[in-house]
C-alpha cells in the first residue's frame, strides 16, 4: 500500500472512533460480559482499539524527516528506525 494511501486509511479511522465512543445501545443494558457491565467491557475493548489505531497512525505518519533527524543527533545505534 502506498504511504499516501496508508495515512489516509490510518486517518479515516479517527472520525470512526470519535462516534463509535459513544455507544448509546449498551446504556442501559444490564448484562454482563466477561464479568463486567456490558458498557464497561464495551469501553475496555474500544480503548485497546484506540491504542492499535494511534499506533498505527504514529508508525504511518511520523515524518521520517524528523527520524533522520534524531538519528544525526543522536547516532545510529540509538534511534530505532521502520
Amino acid at each position: 500500500m502506498a504511504a499516501g494511501a496508508a495515512r489516509l486509511t490510518a486517518y479515516a479511522a479517527l472520525p470512526a472512533l470519535y462516534l463509535l465512543h459513544n455507544d448509546l445501545w449498551f446504556w442501559d443494558d444490564p448484562g454482563r460480559f466477561l464479568g463486567l457491565p456490558v458498557g464497561l467491557t464495551y469501553h475496555v475493548l474500544f480503548s485497546a482499539v484506540v491504542v492499535l489505531a494511534m499506533w498505527r497512525i504514529v508508525r504511518v505518519a511520523w515524518p521520517a524527516d524528523v527520524l533522520d533527524e534524531l538519528a544525526g543527533e543522536a547516532g545510529d545505534d540509538e534511534v530505532v528506525r521502520r
